[in-house]
């Protein structure tokens, strides 16, 4: 579960978020949907204790990201929109790297990278450095480093970013199969038919504000004009948020 309890972030004059409050279930996969430069990153910034909020709690599983960082972090996978590496390691080296950090037992661990490079295509490239790596496969090597420990809760930036149409696939089918494992699952995404495809629930953020949480069914309600596909629901949506 992830609990969020009005968060507020800002850079100088700009409200890069604005009393952000939101609860995210066990088991479910959330959307958080926006343009470039809505507030999406810097919340999942403040989610992941990369940044401190200048108000405001996030709690995943109940624990404080702020006062319990070591215990929340653990049962957290994270992958950014830009994932970073030991370029100089192998993708085996650096999921044993991964392994350790989590003090995962040798043997299981060496099981999941088994399973987790057979689903994610990665064992071709095992015999080369990570800086020798295309974007999208570095893009998949740390969505499976993010998988390694079995998180509770999963949260992904720009998950599509770099992949082709196969990999895609594979990667939305992944995310929903950790919310079907009781995980919870959040995603960042400009992308709108990423969210129409795998979330359970979206949230468009703009401006640092959310403008609506709920099922695509229940947005689509919650419009005047009926008959709109999400794209121009939410063009609207941050049009009318502008004026």
């Amino acid at each position: 579960m992830i609990e969020i309890e009005n968060l507020t972030m800002n850079y100088g004059d700009l409200k890069a978020l604005d009393s952000l409050s939101l609860t995210i279930q066990p088991g479910e996969l959330f959307a958080f949907l926006g343009p470039n430069g809505a507030g999406k990153t810097t919340a999942i910034k403040l989610l992941t204790g990369l940044m401190k909020p200048m108000t405001g709690s996030v709690k995943l599983c109940g624990l404080d990201i702020q006062k319990e960082p070591i215990q929340a972090k653990s049962i957290l996978g994270y992958v950014p929109d830009v994932a970073v590496f030991y370029e100089k390691l192998t993708a085996p080296e650096f999921m044993q790297f991964i392994a350790e950090l989590f003090n995962m037992d040798p043997a299981h661990a060496a099981d999941r990278t088994n399973q987790l490079f057979t689903q994610f295509a990665l064992h071709e490239h095992c015999g080369q450095r990570i800086e020798n790596l295309s974007h999208g496969t570095r893009q998949r090597l740390g969505i499976a480093s993010a998988l390694l420990h079995e998180p509770k809760v999963f949260i992904i930036d720009e998950p599509m970013v770099g992949l082709d149409p196969i990999h895609a696939r594979v990667v939305k089918e992944e995310l929903r199969n950790q919310s079907r494992a009781g995980a919870t699952v959040l995603m960042s995404t400009h992308l709108l038919h990423i969210a129409e495809e795998v979330a359970d629930r979206i949230g468009i953020i703009h401006r640092g504000k959310l403008l609506f949480v709920g099922t695509l069914e229940e947005l689509r309600s919650a419009q005047v004009k009926q008959g709109l596909n999400l794209e121009e629901i939410f063009l609207e949506m941050v049009s009318d948020s502008q004026h």
